[in-house]
């Protein structure tokens, strides 16, 4: 299960070249239910998830990167490419500040994973956070992937 918040950035942090980070490239064979292929660095991926907002199922399967390439060419929509910072923060929880390439440069979201609906809901995001944006689907990646630019 996947249970995670999600919110615009208003401001990045000051010190944000000091995080580790992973060059992310996904694509979406569906997009209801999900089914991507993810390259993060070196390590490719077969996503499922189900519907949902908040929480909802996820499976992630090893691929190689010939079969990670095979699929990919395989998706419908946009590609998405994306710089991910992991950013330390209190109660063991991470903050995944992406950074988008084109053809969405310049969107910078932050998502938060939990391990239970009660610790999400509980959570108080940082000053640096902008609007939440977990209720609704238009930044999904799989929603950006079928956006027409």
């Amino acid at each position: 299960m996947e249970i995670e918040r999600k919110f615009l950035i208003k401001k990045l942090p000051d010190n944000l070249n000091t995080y580790p980070f992973h060059l992310l490239e996904q694509a979406y064979l569906c997009t209801e239910p999900v089914v991507r292929v993810r390259r993060s660095d070196d390590t490719y991926t077969l996503t499922y998830k189900s519907k949902g907002l908040m929480s909802r199922e996820e499976y992630n399967l090893p691929l190689t990167a010939e079969s990670y390439e095979h699929l990919k060419k395989k998706a419908d929509g946009n590609v998405i490419r994306k710089k991910r910072y992991c950013i330390p923060f209190s109660d063991a929880l991470t903050i995944e500040l992406d950074l988008f390439d084109a053809p969405f440069e310049g969107l910078v979201l932050a998502e938060v994973e939990f391990s239970s609906e009660e610790q999400a809901m509980a959570f108080l995001p940082p000053e640096w956070f902008g609007e939440e944006v977990t209720w609704s689907a238009e930044y999904h990646n799989s929603t950006l992937s079928r956006r027409t630019i």
